[in-house]
């Protein structure tokens, strides 16, 4: 048992250190982009579920990313505070499925057409979404919901979600983004995010880990049915985020699972879904039980797995129709060594940057409102 452990930590270690550069620019670019939008225009114009308020519901999430639980969080303040339902929840899912993180963690990981599937993939989610919300969403519904959701349920991230530091006082991007305040606001987003999501990637990481150490490729491509490449095809995005929902693990820490399940059989479109799906765990759909009822956090399972799957396997025939899904798999699962390469090199220096952003972190009052950061922070306006 004891090996199998070690086996286990060792590779859980070597994926930490492949992505450790992505995973800090990722957060530094995300925490740049937060910054300096302002998250309080959000509302007045995310009021309806026009194709423009989707449209811009599916940008302001992009350039909010951010874990899954901050995201969810967020999306309940937004429907608090005047934002329709369906533009809160495409919100959401942008900004946990469309993030510069997790596209770049992809290209590492498992390769750029990987990324791409993120970019094809998510847009093609949110319109399925779309789709069957404005078919099937009832009124009565969303009044529920509502009702619920300004009960004022706490779920994690409450604080965080709430926050809103950026700086939008007319001054050109350049000079915002270097000013004092500028600065401070980009330290704290990182920080805060980075504490946001630090467990579901260790999570990520050891589940990984033992995925890979313990379980025989053989099983897996039973259970992906590698031998019969019709069936897999659909069975894929239909089965990846059922795997999602119970490895308990959210955001870009599905990552390195992914990789290990891509080099055990599953199709290109199951990597897709099961990455689209980190939405899906049992922790969020609890959460979405507190803040807006039982009858929608069903609703919203049933209908987010069907946009999930839809999607992955949208793009798989996608990719294949253009000859873009990879011929071989070799996805990144490294071995647990350190050389001086680019990536040593690359890592030294974002835990460089990163601890610079922790010093200006903690002296400007982070470490305060880190420890509020699950907490509520304030009323529907």
């Amino acid at each position: 048992m004891i090996p199998a452990i070690g086996s286990a930590l060792r590779l859980a270690f070597a994926m930490l250190w492949e992505i450790l550069w992505p995973l800090v620019l990722g957060f530094l670019l995300s925490a740049i982009v937060q910054a300096l939008v302002s998250k309080k225009a959000m509302v007045r114009l995310l009021g309806s579920d026009s194709p423009r308020s989707i449209a811009l519901a599916t940008l302001f999430g992009f350039a909010s990313s951010s874990c899954s639980y901050a995201a969810v969080a967020l999306a309940r303040a937004l429907f608090r505070k005047g934002a329709d339902f369906t533009a809160a929840i495409v919100f959401e899912f942008a900004s946990t499925n469309l993030v510069v993180e997790l596209g770049i963690m992809l290209a590492v990981l498992l390769g750029w057409q990987f990324t791409a599937a993120e970019f094809v993939g998510g847009p093609v989610m949110i319109l399925v979404l779309w789709a069957v919300f404005r078919i099937t969403l009832r009124r009565s519904l969303v009044s529920e919901a509502r009702r619920q959701a300004g009960r004022g349920a706490v779920g994690r991230m409450e604080g965080h979600a709430e926050m809103d530091m950026s700086v939008v006082d007319g001054r050109p991007f350049l000079a915002r983004l270097i000013s004092p305040e500028g600065m401070t606001a980009v330290s704290h987003y990182f920080i805060m995010d980075l504490a946001a999501v630090w467990t579901d990637i260790l999570g990520g990481l050891l589940i990984a880990g033992a995925i890979g150490a313990w379980v025989p490729a053989a099983f897996w491509k039973t259970f992906f049915l590698v031998s019969h490449p019709t069936a897999a095809l659909v069975w894929g995005p239909l089965v990846g985020p059922l795997i999602s929902v119970v490895s308990f693990v959210c955001s870009v820490g599905n990552v390195p699972l992914a990789a290990v399940l891509w080099n055990s059989g599953i199709s290109f479109g199951g990597v897709v879904a099961f990455i689209f799906a980190d939405l899906l765990i049992i922790p969020i759909l609890n959460i979405y039980r507190k803040y807006y009822g039982s009858r929608m956090a069903l609703y919203l399972f049933a209908t987010s797995y069907a946009a999930m799957a839809a999607a992955g396997l949208a793009v798989e025939l996608l990719f294949r129709a253009v000859g873009a899904v990879p011929a071989v798999r070799h996805a990144i699962v490294p071995e647990a060594h350190l050389a001086v390469n680019y990536t040593t090199v690359l890592n030294v220096v974002f835990l460089a940057i990163g601890a610079a952003l922790l010093i200006r972190f903690r002296k400007t009052g982070g470490a305060e409102m880190l420890a509020i950061m699950n907490q509520p922070m304030g009323a529907p306006e």
